[in-house]
């Protein structure tokens, strides 16, 4: 087989089935990632969601013997919602991030890379391939950068000419020998607003991140938010945008190109308060398609009381009481104490000192507390 010609037809296959942009690089070892990684470990840097194996992620050839080269796609994502429903005083909502808008991306990305290694496969039995989407192994964006999709930008995204970094990134593994294509040289130049704009100060520095104080990594914890992130999270559901909106690589970057990916105004920008008391099955049925919804209702549902606190919703304290008295989950229940005492005034004062009474675990315990210092100091 000439793989010359075979790259070519691969190219232009993956134009056909919505292959918005395909890299080749080769499948040696991401020495300076290796680098990074033990970094970022060292520094205590991670999101613990990780590929925990530092060896699979830096070399291809522990995920398939015979690696040769990688092929790298990228997908672009719309960035702007068409008709977005507004947050009024009556009604106010939330936000999914871009990356959880339409159809889980996983999912997408996963049915193009399968469609990828079938065309690889018919024309070349003897290949071996391996993919992966964002969970797998390897790094996507070192994967991504090499393959010449774009360029690392300090905000630790890929940045791509075309559609700036509103890209999801996917791989695939193969024992064929393709010839790489010519890496991107990084182009963010002097400018640092993504740095500059983080607001938990995440971005160390331009490339380097604290996952542990991005907000994208803290609205999918599932324990008690530390109290100094809560007025950071604004009405964030889901995931940030913020280093990608003030990026001007991004300016006027927005592309409607896959239906699956476009928003359901009311699920990515939901109202607060029904998402409250909302039950498993219909989270399940409202959000289980969306990749925002893979961590459970938990994270959503406390995000969301956080939310109503940032608005000073008052409309919600009597579903924030209710919360208060019946949700047996240690975390929901905590944070609407804290809630009340940022939204309420001295009438919700009772709420929270009858709590107290009845309350048994010391985490909730403290959040009544720190609600009712709240309250007295509005006095």
């Amino acid at each position: 087989m000439i793989l010359a010609q075979f790259k070519k037809e691969l190219i232009a296959y993956s134009k056909t089935i919505g292959v918005d942009k395909i890299g080749f690089a080769s499948a040696d070892p991401f020495l300076q990632l290796k680098d990074r990684l033990l970094l970022q470990q060292d520094l205590g840097y991670q999101s613990g969601f990780e590929e925990p194996d530092i060896k699979k992620r830096v070399f291809p050839k522990k995920n398939l013997e015979e690696a040769r080269s990688i092929i790298s796609i990228a997908l672009a994502y719309p960035s702007k919602m068409k008709k977005p429903p507004k947050s009024t005083k009556e009604d106010r909502r939330g936000i999914f991030c871009r990356a959880s808008w339409g159809k889980d991306y996983h999912d997408v990305l996963r049915e193009k890379l399968h469609l990828l290694e079938q065309f690889v496969r018919e024309r070349a039995p003897e290949a071996k391939t391996v993919s992966m989407v964002d969970t797998g192994q390897l790094s996507d964006r070192a994967v991504a950068e090499r393959a010449g999709i774009g360029w690392s930008g300090k905000n630790c995204a890929i940045i791509t000419p075309e559609f700036g970094s509103y890209v999801y990134l996917g791989e695939i593994i193969t024992t064929l020998s393709f010839e790489p294509d010519e890496p991107i040289t990084e182009q963010c130049g002097t400018c640092n607003k993504c740095v500059d704009a983080c607001p938990t100060d995440a971005l160390i520095q331009g490339g380097q991140l604290d996952s542990q104080k991005c907000i994208a990594f803290l609205t999918q914890t599932k324990g008690f938010l530390p109290e100094r992130y809560r007025n950071k999270l604004g009405n964030r559901l889901y995931g940030c945008d913020t280093c990608q909106q003030v990026c001007p690589e991004n300016k006027g970057k927005d592309f409607h190109i896959h239906p699956d990916m476009e928003p359901d105004p009311e699920i990515a920008k939901p109202k607060l308060i029904p998402l409250l008391t909302i039950s498993n099955r219909d989270f399940k049925k409202k959000f289980g398609h969306i990749s925002g919804s893979w961590r459970g209702k938990k994270p959503i549902q406390r995000n969301a009381i956080i939310a109503l606190a940032h608005f000073k919703d008052k409309n919600a304290l009597p579903h924030l009481v209710k919360v208060l008295k019946e949700d047996p989950r240690p975390v929901i229940r905590g944070t609407a104490a804290w809630a009340i005492g940022k939204i309420g005034s001295e009438l919700e004062e009772s709420f929270l000192i009858a709590a107290k009474e009845g309350e048994k675990d010391d985490e909730v315990l403290q959040e009544i507390e720190s609600g009712l210092k709240m309250l007295e100091n509005k006095e």
